[in-house]
């Protein structure tokens, strides 16, 4: 039996998604009131240069679950779920792209997962043995060869950290989130590698992707630039340790003001 007190909150980022951001925010809603839950969607406009906003502003009065906010450039998918951590208010947040590669109603699998693997975060995983997926060649490739990458710097226990559907529990999102420092490329790896990194658990649930829009070719500044972030995870992570200093000296400062409060 379903725990009508737990909320679910979706995190979309949309940048330029005029065209599909109306099927998008109209499929999720639909997709959530089937499962029985409370629900909020946040659609995080990230600076988009044509009328996504004031399409997606155009429904709130449709949805009084919805909520849409708007960064004044593009910033980045990390930034823009950053910002969107201060508007939710659910126990358990997903993110789900605006494109609609990846249904909403893939949602349930992932969470009769995280309960039955007692996980804190489950993660949709293209090179999950039961995944669905139809992409070009050159994406399997090198998703196979960052998988690697990422198995041999980090160890991590997942194949797959780019995939745009997660769930986590938010009290877990809550306290990883403010660790990661990047915003674009690398940054579901730098949150899923801090969350590893605090003992949280992962697990993996297998997709279906269905592409909405034919795929560019990955363009070498893309691939340099998601490389660079990954050596920058590993070198904060493992050498300059930034990620514990930034752990000592918040407890620090609590036992300052827990001090300051007896006194």
């Amino acid at each position: 039996m379903k725990n009508l007190k737990e909320k679910i909150s979706i995190v979309m980022p949309a940048y330029n998604e005029a065209g599909r951001i109306v099927f998008s925010i109209e499929e999720t809603a639909q997709a959530f009131n089937s499962f029985g839950y409370p629900w909020e969607l946040i659609v995080m406009d990230d600076g988009s240069t044509d009328d996504t906003y004031e399409k997606a502003i155009a429904l709130l009065e449709k949805y009084p679950q919805l909520i849409v906010r708007r960064n004044p450039a593009n910033m980045g998918k990390g930034r823009a779920i950053k910002k969107a951590l201060h508007y939710i208010t659910g126990d358990y947040t997903l993110f789900l792209d605006a494109d609609m590669d990846l249904h909403p109603i893939q949602f349930q699998a992932l969470f009769d997962i995280m309960r039955l693997d007692k996980a804190d975060i489950v993660i949709g995983s293209k090179l999950h043995p039961n995944s669905i997926v139809n992409y070009p060649l050159q994406r399997k490739i090198i998703s196979f060869v960052y998988y690697l990458l990422i198995r041999i710097l980090f160890n991590l226990p997942c194949h797959d950290t780019q995939t745009g559907l997660k769930l986590f529990k938010t009290e877990v999102l809550r306290n990883v989130l403010p660790r990661v420092l990047v915003k674009q490329f690398a940054f579901d790896l730098e949150l899923l590698v801090n969350a590893h990194h605090l003992g949280y658990k992962i697990a993996e649930a297998p997709i279906i992707l269905n592409p909405q829009r034919s795929y560019g070719r990955i363009g070498p500044k893309s691939i340099l630039a998601t490389g660079l972030d990954t050596l920058a995870i590993f070198y904060r992570m493992y050498i300059l340790r930034y990620y514990d200093r930034i752990d000592y000296y918040r407890r620090k400062n609590l036992a300052k003001e827990s001090g300051r409060m007896r006194r």
